[in-house]
C-alpha cells in the first residue's frame, strides 16, 4: 500500500485554496495527504495511477479488494458536496457515475469511468446532444431526495438581487436585457418544478463507462423546473465553433433536440434557460465584472421568444 508520503497533491488544487485569507480551505488541502492515507487504510484500497485534480477535488484512482476499479474523490465538505452525496444516492448509479461508499469528511469512493474520453470528443452534436437529453430524462425522472434546496428559494435569490446588480451595469443596453431576463424568470417562479435536476451537465461532465457507453459525473442537485438543467449543454464546447460562427444555428439546434426529447414546453424551457443566464450574470457582477459577458447574450439571442 502506498505511504502518505507518496500522494502529491497537485499544484492546480493547492493555488486554488491559496488566495482569498480562507484559513480553513488552506487547512483542508493541508490535511489531504493524511485524509487519503486514511481511507485507503479504512476502505482496503490500493493507489492505481496518479492522482489528479480540477480547481476544488482531489481524484485518486484506486482499486477495491478483489481488483475493482474505483477513485477516490475528495472535496472540501460544503452545501454543494452534500447535495451531490444526496442526488448520488437516490439515483443509485441510473445514469450517472455510481456511489460506493461516502465518507462525513466530504469523500467519496465512485465507479471508475474513462477519465480521458468525455462526451465533448464525439464530433457529431446531435449525437451528443441526444446523449445529454436521455441522460438528463432519467435523471430527472427519479424522485427528488430530501434535503435538497429548491428552485423556488434560487429564483428568489436571483429576482431580489437584480435591482443593485442593474445599477451596477453602466451600459443601458445591458441593463434592459438583465431586466428582461429578470421578468421573464418572474413569470415563471410561481412553478418552480419538482425533478432532480443536476445542474451542471455539460459535454465535459459525461464520460464513458464500462457498464453503459455514457454516464453523467459532478452533479449539483437541485429540484426544480428540467428547462433549468438545459444551459450547461447550449453552452459546450464552444471552443471549436467560434471560428465558424456557427454558434447561434448550435444553439438553437441543441435546444430544439432537448426540449424534444425531454418533452418540455418551449416557453417555459426558454424561460428558465433566461434565468440560467441571469444567474450566471449575478456571479460575474458580484465578482466585480460590470458588463453582460456576449457568451450569454449569445445563447438568449439564439433562443425562442419566452
Amino acid at each position: 500500500m502506498s505511504s502518505p508520503r507518496s500522494v502529491e497533491i497537485p499544484a492546480t488544487l493547492v493555488a486554488s485554496f491559496a488566495g482569498g485569507g480562507d484559513e480553513q480551505a488552506r487547512a483542508w488541502v493541508a490535511r489531504l495527504p493524511a485524509q487519503v492515507a486514511d481511507l485507503l487504510d479504512r476502505w482496503d484500497l490500493e493507489r492505481d495511477g496518479d492522482v489528479r485534480s480540477g480547481e476544488a477535488a482531489l481524484v485518486v484512482p484506486v482499486r477495491r479488494p478483489g481488483g475493482a476499479r474505483a477513485v477516490l474523490r475528495l472535496q472540501m465538505p460544503r452545501e454543494e458536496t452534500t447535495a451531490a452525496l444526496i442526488g448520488l444516492r437516490a439515483w443509485d448509479g441510473d445514469g450517472v457515475v455510481r456511489l460506493l461508499d461516502h465518507d462525513p469528511g466530504g469523500a467519496v469512493l465512485l465507479e471508475r469511468l474513462d477519465g480521458s474520453r468525455a462526451l465533448a470528443s464525439v464530433e457529431d452534436d446531435d449525437v451528443a446532444t441526444r446523449t445529454v437529453a436521455g441522460l438528463l430524462a432519467r435523471l430527472h425522472s427519479v424522485p427528488a431526495a430530501d434535503g435538497l434546496r429548491g428552485l423556488g428559494d434560487v429564483a428568489g435569490d436571483m429576482l431580489a438581487a437584480v435591482p443593485a446588480a442593474a445599477a451596477a451595469l453602466p451600459d443601458a443596453e445591458d441593463r434592459r436585457r438583465l431586466r428582461d431576463w429578470a421578468a421573464a424568470v418572474t413569470e415563471v417562479a410561481a412553478g418552480p418544478g419538482a425533478a432532480m435536476l443536476h445542474w451542471d451537465l455539460h459535454h465535459d461532465n459525461v464520460l464513458a463507462a464500462e457498464r453503459e457507453p455514457w454516464l453523467a459525473i459532478d452533479p449539483e442537485p437541485l429540484v426544480g423546473d428540467p428547462g433549468f438543467d438545459l444551459w450547461p449543454a447550449l453552452d459546450s464546447g464552444w471552443e471549436r465553433l467560434r471560428t465558424t460562427r456557427e454558434v447561434p444555428r448550435v444553439v438553437r439546434r441543441r435546444f430544439d433536440l432537448l426540449t424534444e426529447v425531454l418533452g418540455l414546453d418551449r416557453r417555459r424551457a426558454t424561460a428558465w434557460t433566461l434565468a440560467r443566464l441571469l444567474q450566471n450574470t449575478l456571479w460575474d457582477i458580484e465578482d466585480g465584472r460590470t458588463t453582460i459577458d456576449p457568451a450569454q447574450t449569445i445563447v438568449a439571442e439564439a433562443l425562442p421568444r419566452p
